[in-house]
């Protein structure tokens, strides 16, 4: 992880980018007159990154974009610093520092943070280990709080944590052990985890976890994250609930091949509520969480549940299995239910849920639904605008409760071919008691291509979402 410092000098033997409002904000930065014309000319060629090669050290020129909209603004910033990264990792630089000439120091910490998150690696399982080198960031900026740095450092790194936990194979990575990781996270951070055993969970009964767990060889896990500092702004918690599939075969409702190769990313929702409880216990948020993580993978064994089964939930109610494949709502179900004793303010899951919400909107957002508040949803929205990880709010009207009615059981899992995301939603909103919001991350959570700071594989999708939105209810 690249380490943040703050500088109250420029040293004339470092590397060095500049972020600059206009041209003429460079006039006392000491260039030769070769230099300049030089950037004048590659402006006017609009060139985003200008590089001057000053043989003891390279200079880099961004210029801040003009855009009056300040979540396109900071997007376009920490895409800047995609481009940044890939030129500082070519010339090998292992320090690099930053002048801020633009007016907040908000725009040279975008820049900052997409650099940080392109430089991510995933590298447990090569034998030849190539590392990036930058290892250090001086930035000069009077404006600057020393609290501002820590804050993009620990969410980096929690972003890092997330992408970790969905790039680990289930062959390491399993349910119990996704347990002890997030207890690692805690003890780190500064929250608490209780990993609740099979036996608990049995004497919870706890019908859809265990459900979904018969197919496997290795126990279910239901994971409870909690943090309460003495100066909490709340007295009832937020809750979040990740959706916590360490491998999902679909079970005898099985999936094609050409998607298992991917399927050790449907923890990605319990991904992001754990490192999201790292981001906001290392910076000290004043707010109190709770959050909850039903873990298993979903197997085929000869006791594995199939189509036409019936089960009774944590609740009580009865569901008929329709397809295995619908194995999340079944789990999220059961916190959900669960969750309903610590009387939540807002209760928002995460969950890598449907195909329909990839095929609805794309890996470019998330599909939102619930029975929050207007406000509660427009500052959620707002900081996923802020943050580029954007929502598109599905409807949850009364009709679709008619897909979800079985014939010979309380609820079935799976809605027609039709609305499939809106439908796994009304399924888990029978399990609710409170303000509830759900994302359905199904198409951003895993990356198969390259895509700029987000970069391959895991992505880390919701941890700056939800800090964010959280962060915001104390200001």
């Amino acid at each position: 992880m690249i380490s943040l410092k703050q500088t109250d000098e420029i040293k004339d033997n470092l590397h060095l980018c500049i972020l600059y409002n206009e041209i003429k904000d460079l006039s006392d930065l000491q260039l030769s007159d070769n230099e300049i014309n030089y950037v004048r000319n590659r402006i006017e060629a609009k060139k985003e990154i200008i590089v001057v090669n000053q043989y003891e050290r390279f200079l880099f020129f961004v210029q801040k974009p003009m855009e009056d909209d300040i979540p396109k603004k900071a997007e376009k910033l920490r895409r800047l610093g995609f481009e940044l990264q890939k030129l500082v990792e070519e010339f090998e630089i292992s320090e690099l520092q930053f002048e801020n000439h633009t007016p907040t120091s908000a725009n040279v910490l975008d820049l900052i943070e997409g650099l940080i998150l392109s430089a991510y690696q995933f590298t447990t399982y090569k034998t030849e280990k190539k590392k990036y080198k930058l290892k250090t960031i001086f930035i000069f900026d009077f404006s600057l709080e020393k609290l501002q740095l820590k804050e993009l450092q620990y969410l980096c790194e929690a972003v890092y944590m997330a992408r970790n936990l969905v790039n680990e194979p289930v062959i390491t990575l399993t349910a119990v052990e996704l347990g002890k990781e997030i207890e690692k996270m805690g003890k780190e951070a500064g929250f608490d985890v209780d990993v609740f055993s099979k036996s608990k969970i049995k004497n919870l009964k706890m019908g859809g976890l265990l459900a979904i767990n018969e197919g496997s060889l290795n126990d279910p896990a239901f994971i409870h994250l909690s943090y309460k500092p003495k100066n909490v702004i709340n007295e009832k918690p937020f809750v979040l609930i990740g959706k916590g599939v360490v491998y999902d075969t679909g079970g005898y409702s099985l999936k094609p091949a050409d998607s298992l190769d991917w399927m050790k990313c449907d923890m990605a929702g319990a991904a992001a509520v754990a490192s999201t409880f790292y981001a906001v216990s290392k910076n000290k948020l004043p707010i109190y969480l709770e959050g909850f993580i039903p873990s298993t993978d979903n197997r085929i064994d000869g006791n594995a549940v199939v189509p036409g089964d019936i089960i009774t939930m944590y609740d009580q109610k009865t569901v008929e299995i329709i397809n295995t494949d619908a194995e999340g709502r079944l789990i999220l179900a059961d916190a959900l239910a669960y969750s309903a004793q610590f009387d939540p303010l807002l209760c928002i899951d995460l969950a890598t849920l449907t195909g329909s919400a990839m095929r609805a909107i794309g890996k470019e957002g998330a599909v939102m639904m619930g029975t929050a508040s207007g406000e509660m949803k427009k500052d959620l929205i707002r900081a996923g605008y802020l943050m580029h990880e954007r929502l598109v709010e599905f409807p949850l009207w009364d009709e679709y409760d008619e897909q979800t009615k079985s014939d010979i059981a309380d609820l079935k899992n799976l809605g027609g071919q039709e609305a499939g995301a809106i439908t796994a939603a009304k399924f888990m909103q029978h399990f609710t008691s409170f303000p509830w919001i759900h994302l359905d991350i199904a198409g951003t959570a895993f990356y198969k291509t390259n895509d700029n700071y987000r970069g391959k594989n895991g992505t880390g999708f919701g941890v700056r979402l939800l800090y964010k939105f959280l962060k915001n209810r104390i200001l």
